[in-house]
């Protein structure tokens, strides 16, 4: 045989799709591991598609987890998230996806890393990218997740069970929770001048900025930004100057190069209506703000879920870019209007001596095993 097999398995969390693996499957080696996983998922492809991989050719679908099992107290698991490039190959290791943390709880219960408990099972989760707890209370019954309820997500087409997420001190992994010390600051940006934006380092390292400030008007779905290459590069220069100030990369160049899923950048605009990615009409009232989050370089069919972490953080923050566009100004409780619809997120914040704490943000999503089995890849690739 010319091919090697490693048990994986495909799992839909929130918005998003990705595949998961035991870490103990994989290569030790960091290159060896990395170059197995893209093959794996069928990148580097320059037709961006992914056809020779498991890959779906989005930002929301190119996506590994690792999970192992967890010595630390209060974690039955520890996890680690790859937003995999399609076009390049470099999986960046360097922040999490909210929306598939939902699916690491059932994944360490159905495979026996966490207890089962009838009713709702509690389970501990580090996640090692950014050295954070999280805890997912998972709906069981007779000893397994429960992927079936009446939970609707806008983004996606079938309801599931409710697992409500508890990200415990959000803002104290990678950096401060503010990395400049500032709520609201002017970040200059060569060649499109100066803009008002807020950096928030909670969930995954998220800049903010107001719609206004890219010439956009807030409801944008994404043919009206991912068909628009010169908008794209403007919100990456923007994206990768701001990584620069926040002291997570040496230069705009190597941001870009190397790390392109972090940080996030969002732009925001106070409620409006408008009609989502489904055809739906969202009314201003049913909305806090109008948001939009891109990854990996592309407009998010929906909003990830540790921008989501982020946007409740900034929201709870007076004077903030988000607060601002917020109705009712800052808000420990905020609803978000995104492409495919609605969503609603929140967080516990404090100031003591002048500096801002984050206790926990909450976050609810659903999740589903959709696959489960074995990879096939190359032998060639597992041997290099």
């Amino acid at each position: 045989m010319d091919s090697i097999d490693i048990a994986a398995e495909l799992w839909r969390g929130g918005t998003s799709k990705g595949l998961f693996f035991h870490e103990r499957d994989l290569p030790a080696d960091p290159v060896r591991r990395d170059a197995l996983l893209l093959r794996v998922i069928g990148s580097p492809d320059p037709y961006g598609k992914q056809i020779d991989g498991l890959g779906a050719a989005t930002s929301s679908t190119s996506k590994v987890v690792l999970v192992r099992p967890s010595a630390r107290p209060g974690c039955a698991v520890e996890y680690r998230f790859g937003a995999v490039s399609i076009d390049r190959p470099v999986i960046d290791w360097s922040g999490n996806c909210g929306n598939l943390t939902t699916a690491v709880g059932p994944f360490a219960i159905l495979h026996g890393l966490a207890a089962p408990v009838e009713g709702v099972t509690e389970v501990g989760l580090w996640q090692d990218n950014l050295g954070e707890r999280i805890v997912a209370h998972v709906p069981v019954r007779k000893g397994r997740p429960v992927e079936s309820g009446a939970f609707l997500m806008d983004g996606v087409a079938f309801p599931g069970a409710e697992i409500l997420l508890e990200f415990l001190d959000p803002g104290g992994g990678e950096g401060a929770l503010l990395p400049t010390g500032e709520v609201t600051e002017a970040l200059v940006v060569p060649g499109i001048g100066t803009l008002e934006v807020s950096l928030i380092n909670a969930g995954n390292p998220t800049v903010f900025v107001a719609a206004a400030g890219l010439g956009l008007h807030g409801a944008e779905l994404q043919p009206d930004v991912n068909n628009r290459p010169e908008l794209l590069e403007t919100c990456e220069r923007v994206r990768a100057h701001a990584a620069v100030r926040m002291g997570l990369a040496d230069s705009a160049e190597s941001a870009t190069r190397a790390r392109p899923a972090t940080p996030k950048l969002s732009f925001v605009a106070p409620p409006a209506a408008y009609a989502s990615s489904a055809g739906r009409s969202v009314a201003a009232d049913d909305i806090d703000l109008l948001a939009r989050i891109l990854s990996m370089g592309a407009l998010h069919h929906a909003y990830t879920g540790t921008g989501a972490v982020a946007l409740a953080v900034a929201a709870a923050l007076p004077g903030s870019v988000v607060a601002r566009a917020a109705r009712g100004g800052a808000s420990a409780r905020v609803r978000i209007g995104h492409p495919s619809g609605t969503m609603t997120v929140g967080a516990e914040v404090s100031e003591t001596g002048g500096r801002w704490h984050v206790e926990r943000a909450l976050m609810s999503r659903s999740a589903r095993r959709l696959m489960s089995g074995r990879v096939h890849v190359p032998a060639a690739v597992e041997g290099d």
